[in-house]
């Protein structure tokens, strides 16, 4: 079969699959749990087969990249949508680690959703995410992977709010589309200047060689702006820097997605972009440092908050952008083939440990008896180098996640909210009252207003 064709299977079966269960829905029918859980082994399988195909026919063939182009979606003037997907030796890997993790979580959902009431809408979301991240990863050009990553987006999002019935997944699941909305406007912003400056946003008009030594022709203060906005971007995907606080929060949602998401496939997605544009990140001291200083200060600000963790998925969350954070100093650093290593088995190990995390407080206190009750604790070394007083204040700190939603509760969602209640009050001012409305009582504010001016408790 020809790569090409191949390729076109890889990225549209799980969406396919998400479509039929979809259509079965809405037409009244409840599939079986049996039923669902064959179809989902059945197709993470193939994917699998076909990873493993187009690497060997890579391989055997000498081809660096396999490139399927289905013309334009759609023609604005001068702007084209390119319909055009690619896997080489940067995606191919990843792609295959996805395929591999989302199948293996699927299986161990089966039995963790049993009899669930949300089970179709589980695995729903699950081959939904699946074709977004292969969609992400195979993409050809900014345009593209954009569909990806807001299909990714708002597949987290739903999921973190899977136990709708509870207030906390549902008001955790707003703070983080909040936090994705103004990460991915840098995308938008940095996609359309791409296209303004550079009249191209695929890789092939960014950049010219194979990864990981492809290099680009773009300089000057358009590219350096570019490139800065994608690392924002990136680092909003992977909870870095400025957007490091909405991890712990996504835990909210089953086990399962915490471990396809936050530990595996959907946090690395910014460090995937940053690999994808290295050459452009080099050609700015600013974007460079940018990254590097973002992953260092998240990765020492997660350690601290993850030593005072008193529960096992959001102390695995900390430990997560531990890693992400040096994931982003490798390749703020240029160590390319590393990075990529790192991602691939960082996502396998904390799939697992997020998988097991039920069971880890049982193997705890096995461990703890079969040791006589001395476990002593790790980490003590590092702290008896430092000054009492400096380590009080540090574990202030961590306790306090950083007191980072309390700096974004103080100085953006207070004036936010002060500025919702001032204009619900002028509301009346501006809209002059009709003859009619005059004889008609007030109609009571909608559900949106009520919310934004409904003060802090």
């Amino acid at each position: 079969m020809q790569s090409q064709t191949l390729l076109l299977a890889l990225v549209t079966l799980p969406g396919t699959v998400f479509l039929l269960l979809g259509l079965t829905w809405l037409l009244g029918a409840q599939p079986s749990e049996k039923h669902i859980s064959r179809l989902t082994k059945l197709t993470y399988a193939a994917l699998a087969c076909i990873v493993a195909t187009l690497g060997w026919q890579m391989v055997t063939q000498d081809l660096s990249r396999v490139q399927l182009t289905l013309g334009a979606w759609f023609h604005v003037g001068d702007y084209t949508f390119p319909l055009s997907f690619m896997v080489d030796r940067l995606s191919l890997p990843i792609v295959g680690v996805t395929v591999i993790l989302v199948g293996l979580v699927g299986a161990f959902s089966v039995s963790y959703l049993h009899r669930d009431p949300g089970f179709l809408r589980f695995f729903l979301l699950l081959h939904l995410f699946a074709f977004g991240a292969l969609l992400v990863f195979c993409a050809d050009s900014l345009d593209l992977l954009i569909g990806g990553w807001e299909i990714v987006g708002i597949t987290s999002v739903l999921l973190i709010s899977f136990f709708q019935y509870r207030p906390e997944p549902v008001r955790n699941a707003l703070r983080v589309f909040g936090t994705y909305r103004i990460a991915d406007l840098f995308m938008l912003v940095a996609v359309f200047l791409a296209h303004h400056e550079f009249h191209t946003a695929s890789w092939n008009g960014l950049f010219t060689g194979e990864w990981p030594s492809h290099v680009t022709q773009l300089t000057g203060t358009g590219a350096s702006i570019i490139a800065v906005l994608l690392v924002f971007a990136a680092s909003g995907k992977a909870a870095q820097g400025p957007f490091c606080g909405w991890l712990a929060r996504a835990m909210e949602g089953p086990t399962p997605s915490s471990a396809i998401f936050y530990g595996a496939i959907s946090v690395h997605a910014g460090p995937y972009l940053l690999l994808r544009i290295e050459p452009l990140i080099r050609t700015s001291a600013i974007a460079t440092g940018l990254v590097i200083f973002i992953g260092i200060t998240t990765a020492m600000l997660s350690t601290m908050i993850h030593r005072t963790c008193a529960d096992a998925k959001t102390s695995l969350a900390y430990a997560s952008q531990t890693q992400l954070g040096i994931i982003f100093v490798e390749i703020g650093l240029g160590w390319t083939t590393l990075a990529l290593i790192h991602i691939i088995g960082h996502a396998a190990v904390r799939t697992m440990q997020i998988l097991r995390t039920p069971s880890m407080l049982r193997d705890h206190h096995r461990i703890h008896a079969a040791a006589g009750g001395q476990l002593d604790p790790t980490g003590e070394h590092y702290e008896s180098l430092l000054p009492k007083p400096v380590q009080i204040a540090l574990y202030r700190i961590a306790l306090g996640r950083g007191f980072y939603d309390a700096l974004v509760d103080r100085f953006l969602i207070a004036p936010a909210q002060a500025l919702a209640r001032l204009l619900a009050r002028l509301e009346p001012v501006w809209v002059k009252p009709s003859a009619t409305s005059s004889r008609q009582p007030a109609e009571t504010p909608g559900a949106l207003t009520q919310i934004l001016t409904q003060p802090k408790a």
